[in-house]
């Protein structure tokens, strides 16, 4: 799948995320994706802000997730164990979803109520 892929950034740690916007997309995500470079991610842009879930069917890569406001602040963090079932989900309303390799979060010391800033997020800086 051929996905649009923007910069993005929390503080001084630089993201390239591809761009997950359609249902198609949003359900393809990183399933059968065997590596991922280090600073690496998939941002989910859903079509609501609602609570979200997520799974790992046929997904090999660990991954850690964040749930982020519409400007990009962390709301939630969680991670992901491959090819599971297992529902993570965020009871409180978001529209955006990022997934990064397992650990990438904790490894830099970022936290909720961080902010990721990018050119897709409202009243965020690019």
């Amino acid at each position: 799948m051929n996905l649009v892929r923007a910069r993005l950034a929390i503080g001084e740690h630089p993201i390239e995320a591809y761009v997950a916007r359609t249902q198609e997309q949003r359900a393809q995500g990183l399933m059968h994706r065997a590596e991922m470079g280090e600073n690496e991610g998939m941002l989910f842009v859903c079509d609501e802000c609602a609570p979200q879930s997520f799974w790992m069917k046929d997904t090999p890569l660990a991954l850690s997730i964040a749930f982020l406001e519409e400007d990009g602040t962390i709301v939630q963090l969680d991670d992901m164990e491959p090819n599971t079932l297992d529902s993570h989900r965020c009871e409180h309303p978001v529209r955006y979803v990022l997934e990064m390799p397992m650990g990438w979060f904790s490894q830099r010391g970022v936290g909720c109520g961080e902010k990721v800033t990018g050119p897709v997020f409202v009243g965020a800086s690019a």
